[in-house]
């Protein structure tokens, strides 16, 4: 198998009829079995990740990012689009909306955020001035504005650790740190899938507004219930980003872990 281009997410965006093909797979790697599916959109082949297993079996810290993102890039992916729901922290972030990440803040505890350890390949300090790759946001862009979709370009995603939600005092401090939202599965994704030289781009569902923010106790019921809301518009996004993203991109993602500088 080779296919180019993943999706990462739930289970709303493959449900329907823009894909074919679609079947069960696996994929052994040094951090365990990860399952997966495979479809063809088109002429294109797509590989399906769920991140939190089936069923939305795994709380966000107990993911195995690692085995995830090396499941993919072992099948050949060399895009990987992600979707999360998230919550707003700035008010101009509008519940309903999409936002197309482009920076980070890690605030999540232990997690494992690298593949360079216990290895012989030296240390790699990956540059992380651009986490997102600018080639498919900008695909991600044009698909939105294509189908009369508001996405805004650009948001700073603080992740947390989870499973609970966070504290007034705690989105407070984030906003005076400048994030724009909060979620608590981007990091390590993101970090992993540039180590392994990923295009990699975070599509966020705007599903409430976070703690303090919100004028309501916040519950998961909410999240799940925009989230279906939003699905359909999710799904013709994703429609129009495949027909026209290339499975080959032209930026330099693919070198980011390149430049490796041992301390050995």
């Amino acid at each position: 198998m080779n296919s180019k281009i993943a999706i990462i997410g739930g289970t709303g965006i493959y449900h329907g009829d823009i894909f074919s093909d679609m079947e069960d797979i696996k994929a052994d790697t040094p951090y365990g079995i990860v399952y997966l599916k495979s479809a063809r959109y088109k002429t294109k082949d797509i590989l399906f990740l769920e991140r939190h297993g089936k069923g939305h079996a795994l709380a966000p810290h107990e993911v195995n990012y690692r085995a995830n993102i090396w499941a993919l890039h072992s099948l050949g992916a060399k895009r990987v689009i992600a979707t999360a729901a998230v919550g707003a922290i700035n008010t101009e972030f509008q519940v309903g909306s999409f936002a197309l990440v482009d920076d980070f803040i890690d605030f999540t505890k232990g997690r494992k955020s690298t593949y360079f350890e216990e290895t012989n390949e030296g240390i790699v300090h990956i540059d992380m001035s651009a986490p997102y790759c600018p080639d498919t946001r900008k695909y991600i862009i044009k698909a939105a504005s294509n189908e009369n979709i508001k996405i805004r370009n650009g948001g700073i995603y603080i992740c947390t650790e989870g499973p609970r939600f966070e504290t007034k005092a705690e989105i407070r401090a984030y906003a005076k740190m400048g994030a724009d939202m909060v979620g608590m599965t981007n990091v390590p994704e993101v970090i992993l899938a540039r180590e392994k030289g990923l295009c990699y781009a975070a599509i966020a569902l705007i599903t409430n507004y976070a703690a303090g923010v919100s004028k309501t106790p916040l519950t998961h019921k909410e999240v799940i219930d925009n989230m279906n809301l939003m699905s359909g518009n999710l799904k013709k996004l994703m429609a129009s980003l495949l027909e026209s993203l290339p499975e080959e991109s032209e930026c330099t993602c693919r070198f980011a872990a390149k430049e490796q500088g041992s301390l050995q």
